[in-house]
Parts: C-alpha cells; structure tokens; sequence
C-alpha cells in the first residue's frame, strides 16, 4: 500500500543538492510525486511529495537525515495522505503584475480566504521593468472557487479590488 510523506529543504544553494536529495529518494524505493523547487536568495528550497510503501518511506526518513546533516540542509518532513478530489469547487487561474509594494500577498490573499475560496498553488517573483527598470512584482495563484459562489459576482468584486490598488489582473477558468 502506498504512503505519502511530504518533505521540505532549505540549504545554501550549491550544485549537486537536488541530486543528493533525489539519489535517496530513489535507492530507498520512493517515488516523487509532485515538486516544488527553486532558488530563492542564495539558498536553495525544495518542496517534495514522495510516495512508497511504509518501508521505503523509513528508509527514505532515516537516509534524509543523514544527507542532510552532511550538507548542511534544514529538512522537515511529515506523513501525510493524498489530498481528496474536491468535485464542488472550480480551479481558477490568477495573474497579476504591478508595481512592486508591500502587502500584495497579504492582500489577495485576504480578498481570497474572506471568501472561503482555496489557494492551491502561488508564485511570486520581482523583477526590473523592461525599458523604465522600476520594480515590478508578478503573483500567479491556482485557486479553487467553491461551486456555491457565483463567478461573475466574484469577478467583478475581484476586479473592483484589483482597481483599488492598481494591480492588473486577470482570472479565468484553468485550461486543462
């Protein structure tokens, strides 16, 4: 039967890290089902879902803890289950760019969870505009809309609170 653990890790960004987590993971019989990783300042961050029966999953804990000690990484990890289908809610796509400021995150974040709508998925990044270099900031959300809110309702609430702080974005259905 397979198990899930979910496993993060955080250490000074080098070559050859992902590889020293992932050799693990594959010698001790687990599999990665889903990732995150990136480089973030100048250190490293990894997010993993892995799978395996519950013997590859003790092997793959005690043999973590030992690469992570050796190259100085901070690693957590948590036995977890797959996460249930959720047929009464609507995946949604949400892209914004503006100008760079604090609280973009905090703020839609809010306008979301007000609402009770699910955040699935959210990336970040800053960056230089193209010809003037102010600092621009991009947010890309995977939301989940529950069936009972109805859309053009929220759209237009959602655009209102995007004019009220000069955030241009859009929302549409994900594409599958």
């Amino acid at each position: 039967m397979k198990q899930l653990i979910a496993l993060s890790a955080i250490g000074s960004d080098r070559t050859g890290m992902v590889h020293d987590l992932t050799r693990v993971i594959a010698d001790c019989g687990g599999n990665i089902v889903e990732s995150r990783m990136s480089a973030l300042g100048s250190e490293f961050t990894m997010a993993l879902l892995i799978s395996g029966n519950w013997h590859s999953l003790a092997k793959i804990e005690t043999e973590i803890k030992k690469v992570a000690d050796a190259g100085e990484m901070s690693v957590q990890m948590r036995r977890t289950e797959q996460r249930p289908v959720r047929s009464d809610m609507l995946p949604y796509s949400v892209d914004i760019v503006c100008l760079d400021q604090s609280g973009i995150v905090s703020s839609v974040s809010g306008f979301f969870s007000a609402r009770g709508i699910d955040i699935a998925e959210l990336d970040t990044r800053s960056y230089p505009a193209a010809h003037t270099g102010a600092p621009m900031f991009s947010l890309r959300l995977v939301i989940n809309v529950p069936s009972r809110i109805h859309l053009g309702v929220l759209r237009e609430e959602f655009m209102d609170f995007c004019d009220h702080l000069n955030l241009d974005a859009i929302l549409e259905p994900v594409k599958s």
